[in-house]
């Protein structure tokens, strides 16, 4: 394959910008014309002025309307199981939500999140070995998600910012049912209980939700407490674990609003 040199690719760009066209600087430097209309895209890219390609506009740097409610759930899956990757300076960072193969519900709830946040993105889902990754491609993923940082989120600090509180605020639910999806599980326990002298299987719901950050754990129990639900933080090795959500009332009050994985 042949290459060509920077000082090729400027001479071209020059001739470019001097009005010349594609087909003639092509001949010209004896460089196909394909080529030099990559060399002309990635130079109008990193303007941000691809040609012929609309521009998706950002709520926080164009004012565009953000639906609120997918954003807190999405806010909630991310904080779970979510991560941001820069693949390449050519290329928009990513937005990757591990959804398990198990619950086909979530996957597709997942989706429907990022394309109501995203309206102008093209959301995917990556095939990996028992999951997959639900997927979507913007430069504007910083400005949604400021928590994006070097290193695991449980290493570094995790705050939300004024105007994603505002957010959380407003739809607490969307925002722990994205938690509890991403972290968490309703589960049914069992006890056993002496009832008329006879030993009897007592089975009874609970909610967990697990993570390693303890800002994280805290905006769960913050959130949870805001909505009226009573919850205990469980220890392993001595260690903040899981929140804990078994009184029935407050377990009612969750399955009405939230519910099992599906």
């Amino acid at each position: 394959m042949q290459t060509h040199g920077t000082e090729v690719r400027q001479m071209a760009l020059a001739l470019l910008h001097s009005g010349v066209k594609n087909a003639d600087v092509a001949r010209q430097l004896r460089v196909p014309v394909g080529t030099v209309g990559y060399w002309l895209h990635i130079e109008r890219s990193r303007r941000g002025q691809c040609p012929g390609r609309h521009q998706p506009k950002c709520p926080r740097c164009d004012g565009r309307e953000l639906d609120e409610a997918a954003y807190s759930y999405l806010l909630g899956l991310y904080l779970g199981d979510g991560h941001i990757i820069q693949h390449s300076e050519h290329r928009a960072p990513s937005l990757m939500i591990a959804c398990s193969e198990t619950w086909p519900g979530l996957m597709n709830a997942c989706e429907e999140a990022m394309r109501a946040v995203f309206p102008d993105n093209s959301v995917c889902r990556v095939r990996k070995t028992g999951c997959r990754n639900v997927k979507v491609y913007s430069k504007h993923l910083w400005c949604l998600f400021p928590q994006h940082g070097e290193g695991r989120k449980h290493e570094r600090s995790i705050a939300l910012e004024t105007w994603q509180q505002k957010i959380v605020d407003t739809h607490p639910w969307e925002f722990i049912r994205g938690l509890i999806h991403s972290d968490g599980c309703r589960v049914t326990n069992w006890t056993t209980r002496l009832v008329g002298g006879e030993r009897k299987r007592y089975e009874y719901p609970r909610y967990f939700f697990t993570n390693k950050s303890d800002d994280i754990r805290e905006l769960c129990t913050d959130t949870l407490t805001r909505v009226g639900v009573e919850w205990t933080t469980l220890l392993r090795n001595g260690v903040p674990w899981n929140i804990s959500v078994a009184k029935r009332a407050s377990v009612a009050l969750m399955d009405r609003h939230i519910g099992p994985k599906y």
